[in-house]
């Protein structure tokens, strides 16, 4: 299981910016963004504050052991989020917990401590996800076929959606469906969820959803849908032509989920394409998440001052582009401390200098980032009431 995460985690918009030299993307960077800027902002409001203001939603994901073992990390989330995603208690197989240790068996320890701290400190929660095809244990391919595959489905959802309904804001239903590059007429990963059910699991997964919880958000989530790229736009394309074919079956489907995971040395961002294609979402009737943000500066300057203002400027750059649109209603960070970031092990730099993907530093010190974030929040229109 750790394998498919390490692979799908490694080549996760990696691009032409790995190719570059780290002084050739610097030297562009800081030209472009000469004179450098302080990113002032007006007070020390939290960013759920600065988001409530504007009808948005602000939050991170965050690891259950982490925050039971760190008071720091727990006070900076209290303070920060409004919202809380559990990192790894929700998917089907992770290192430390796996929520389905066996075919028949479930361990929601971990995501019942997520729960708890959320409830208790008055943060929404939300799930991710029912369904992925990297997640999956072990066992699954020993005991798991088509002639099972539904009912292993049915009961994963009712199980897992049905012992939270009521307490969740939103769940990631599907998550990682599209693939271009797998080379098929309507976009779709090859997995073991097409494999074993076909096209329509993912239709099949919502409905199931939507029968165990009938409140929550039900959203479709994925990544590689930001850059001027090919590849972005065949998958913005992919993306949009599953979303469009559910909404005509009258899937229960609310949102669609756009992880994010940005890149500090990536210079191919267009606001424009990127607001069309979200204009192109909203016209479905769907709401938006910024599901999992973070900025790698693996190919960045080792200079910290330096790296921190390229990275804030692609958190401003992005932020002000997607908040343009109304239909964008929470915005989430993959972690909220440099101190915690699944970027340290998966994209970590080859000068060994520590990582500074998120807003808060390794010692809960707020970074121009968090500035940044706070800016774009600060300068957005207010979200219409739904």
């Amino acid at each position: 299981m750790a394998d498919r995460l390490i692979t799908r985690r490694r080549t996760l918009h990696l691009g032409l910016a790995a190719l570059a030299g780290m002084s050739a993307i610097s030297s562009h960077h800081l030209a472009k963004s000469e004179p450098l800027s302080d990113f002032t902002v007006s007070s020390n409001t939290p960013l759920k504050e600065r988001a409530a203001a504007i009808g948005l939603i602000y939050g991170a994901a965050i690891r259950h052991d982490h925050l039971a073992k760190d008071a720091q990390l727990a006070s900076s989330v209290i303070q920060e989020c409004g919202i809380l995603v559990p990192e790894w208690g929700l998917k089907w197989s992770t290192p430390d917990k796996p929520l389905r240790p066996s075919p028949d068996s479930f361990d929601f320890r971990a995501a019942d401590q997520s729960l708890e701290f959320a409830v208790a400190n008055g943060l929404l929660f939300r799930g991710h996800t029912l369904v992925w095809h990297e997640s999956l244990p072990d066992w699954f391919s020993k005991i798991v076929n088509r002639q099972n595959a539904r009912e292993f489905l049915a009961q994963h959802i009712q199980t897992v959606v049905g012992r939270y309904a009521g307490k969740v804001h939103s769940w990631d239903v599907v998550n990682e469906a599209i693939e271009p590059a797998d080379g098929r007429s309507d976009g779709l990963r090859s997995s073991p969820w097409l494999e074993l059910l076909g096209s329509d699991y993912i239709d099949l997964a919502f409905r199931m959803a939507h029968q165990a919880e009938e409140k929550a958000l039900l959203v479709y989530n994925d990544y590689g849908l930001d850059y001027d790229t090919d590849e972005a736009e065949a998958k913005r394309a992919a993306v949009l032509q599953l979303l469009r074919h559910l909404k005509s079956l009258g899937t229960p489907i609310h949102a669609l989920g756009i992880q994010a995971h940005l890149s500090g040395s990536e210079t191919r961002f267009n606001p424009q394409k990127l607001q069309e294609f979200l204009r192109n979402i909203a016209s479905l009737g769907l709401k938006i998440i910024i599901s999992e943000l973070d900025v790698t500066d693996k190919n960045l300057t080792i200079q910290v001052h330096l790296r921190d203002q390229i990275i804030a400027k692609v958190y401003e750059d992005y932020l002000s582009a997607v908040l343009m649109e109304p239909a964008v209603i929470a915005v989430i960070t993959w972690g909220l401390s440099d101190r915690y970031t699944w970027l340290s092990e998966f994209q970590p730099r080859s000068d060994s200098a520590s990582v500074r993907p998120l807003p808060i530093d390794s010692l809960f010190q707020r970074k121009l980032a968090w500035n940044a974030i706070a800016r774009a929040f600060d300068r957005a229109s207010i979200r219409p009431l739904t």
